[in-house]
């Protein structure tokens, strides 16, 4: 057994030991979107520093724990917070919780994260279905020996995220009267926020949005045979007139503001996926 397979398997056995219980399901909520754990009714949660190998979440708005418990009457494991590989760790750290989840009986990921808006009409606060992404700017987390248990070594990515999901997640939405975008996310390494030429750049190769996460999670996801949801909320617009200063403040705020909706699409679309 590789050193990887023995820590994934020591992680899992370590919450297993803790909760027997499990789900098919797991969420990944990212900057500024932790309220809707306060919608989960918990089994079980533990602080990332109290499992073994796991990643310790370092940026404001992660709160770091690990939860069970049931949403709209689903069981879900849900991630509040996530790990970037801006914060110092390797794209297999950052990779590392979603394998463990695999571990664990998940099928099906559901991610949402803050991004910056490139595509003209999207404006602050909307929210953005991902259909597809582009990872040409972050390091992919299965650079290295393959591990075989996981997944094959080329993985197809054609379809990264589900296209059932999305179809519905934009009928919630239409039933919600909650406008939705639907689009490409670009993931960056960050942390900075990207130069007016980046932005330009991102938009002419065919990004809608720009962000720091999802990307090495939702390769490692397909990787090891899960379906994946990603939805962003625009919480700042990367080309406009004004000026371009953007602060963390700025997008915690935003994100804030937009739970509401987001929490509703994705409670209903655990409600009808899992």
């Amino acid at each position: 057994m590789t050193a990887l397979m023995t820590q994934l398997q020591e992680t899992a056995k370590f919450i297993q030991s803790k909760i027997q219980d499990t789900a098919q399901t797991a969420i990944i909520l990212g900057s500024g979107l932790g309220n809707l754990a306060t919608k989960i009714q918990a089994d079980f949660e533990i602080a990332y520093t109290e499992i073994p190998n796991f990643p310790v979440s370092t940026v404001q708005g992660h709160k770091g724990r690990l939860i069970l418990g049931t949403l709209n009457g689903k069981k879900v494991w849900v991630m509040e917070g996530r790990f970037h590989f801006y914060e110092g760790y390797t794209p297999e750290q950052v990779a590392f919780p979603v394998r463990v989840l695999k571990l664990l009986g998940v099928q099906n990921l559901l991610l949402s994260n803050a991004a910056g808006g490139v595509h003209p009409d999207y404006g602050v606060g909307d929210l953005m279905i991902i259909k597809d992404h582009i990872s040409l700017f972050t390091i992919n987390p299965l650079i290295g020996k393959n591990e075989d248990s996981l997944g094959t070594r080329f993985p197809d990515m054609s379809e990264p995220y589900a296209q059932d999901f999305i179809d519905k997640a934009k009928a919630i939405a239409a039933a919600h009267q909650i406008k939705v975008h639907e689009g490409v996310y670009v993931g960056v390494t960050g942390p900075t926020f990207e130069t007016r030429a980046e932005y330009r750049l991102i938009k002419a190769v065919g990004g809608d949005v720009v962000g720091m996460s999802t990307v090495q999670e939702t390769i490692a996801a397909v990787h090891c045979g899960m379906k994946v949801f990603a939805i962003s909320v625009v919480t700042d617009l990367g080309i406009r007139e004004d000026n371009n200063v953007i602060t963390h403040q700025e997008v915690l705020e935003a994100a804030n503001a937009a739970e509401p909706k987001l929490t509703l699409i994705i409670g209903d679309l655990v409600k009808a996926i899992a």
